[in-house]
């Protein structure tokens, strides 16, 4: 990761030369990877960059699963996404939606001119999932190279859904799902279980979203004080390291997959 003590992996774009990325981008199939995450509230347990250190740390996982002959590249994270929802709680830094879609075009379209295949957006928060996907058509319409999006934690979700010890709802924000991440990579960031207070998730329509794995088919705009008074929804009290472990491994290798897969269809 970027600013890893140990140092650059060797997919990360950040840590090598010019002359490096245009090597790896000339390579049949070639794929730019740009993780987008959020800085906002995740209740009183979480730092408000969580959504951006876990989908830091689930591209350059998975990147680093890919094979050696599958020239797969990372960018820094964008750090900051479109989180209004957020705002009232305080702690959350928020681009308006046309400046974080001209900043995900920019850097997607600037990217590719190194000559890259293809460039897949892996999104880190909920709040981001309509804007990727209008992103992907508007550089889809302005590049030659093939352009997709993901959202991590709708990957493997059977997979996943089989470790959760929590009922429905229980791995929203700040829940199971995302503090047992956490407890996974950076513990040091995650504080004592007693301020882990949570409010049980409860949407009005049936047709909304339940939490991280069951995302509804119908978009409502609320803001989030309106379903929790501590900003966390779920059962983060039923997180663990060795969850988030399972977790980590689930979801990097399934994306792991996506990218050999965008690989070889574009090589």
């Amino acid at each position: 990761m970027l600013y890893d003590a140990i140092g650059a992996t060797s997919s990360e774009w950040a840590g090598k030369s010019y002359a490096e990325i245009k090597e790896t981008a000339a390579r049949d199939g070639s794929v730019l990877v740009i993780p987008v995450g959020s800085i906002e509230q995740h209740g009183h347990h979480l730092p408000v960059a969580t959504d951006t250190i876990l989908v830091e740390a689930m591209v350059t996982g998975a990147a680093e699963r890919a094979p050696e002959d599958a020239p797969v590249l990372v960018v820094p994270p964008v750090w900051s996404g479109f989180s209004p929802h957020h705002l009232s709680f305080g702690g959350t830094l928020s681009l308006e939606f046309e400046h974080l879609r001209s900043v995900l075009e920019d850097v997607a379209l600037t990217g590719v001119k190194s000559g890259f295949d293809a460039v897949c957006f892996v999104n880190g928060h909920g709040g981001n999932t309509a804007l990727i996907n209008a992103v992907v058509s508007t550089v889809g319409t302005s590049t030659d190279a093939e352009v997709l999006g993901t959202t991590y934690f709708t990957l493997a979700t059977e997979e996943i859904d089989a470790l959760r010890e929590s009922e429905l709802g229980g791995m929203a924000h700040g829940g199971e799902y995302e503090t047992s991440l956490m407890l996974h990579l950076r513990p040091d960031l995650v504080a004592d279980s007693d301020t882990a207070a949570a409010t049980a998730w409860d949407e009005h329509y049936d047709w909304g979203g339940s939490d991280l794995l069951k995302g509804g088919t119908l978009a409502v705009y609320r803001g989030f004080d309106e379903y929790s008074e501590s900003g966390a929804i779920g059962a983060p009290h039923l997180a663990s390291a060795e969850k988030g472990s399972r977790i980590y491994d689930i979801v990097t290798e399934e994306l792991a997959a996506l990218f050999v897969a965008i690989h070889e269809h574009n090589a």
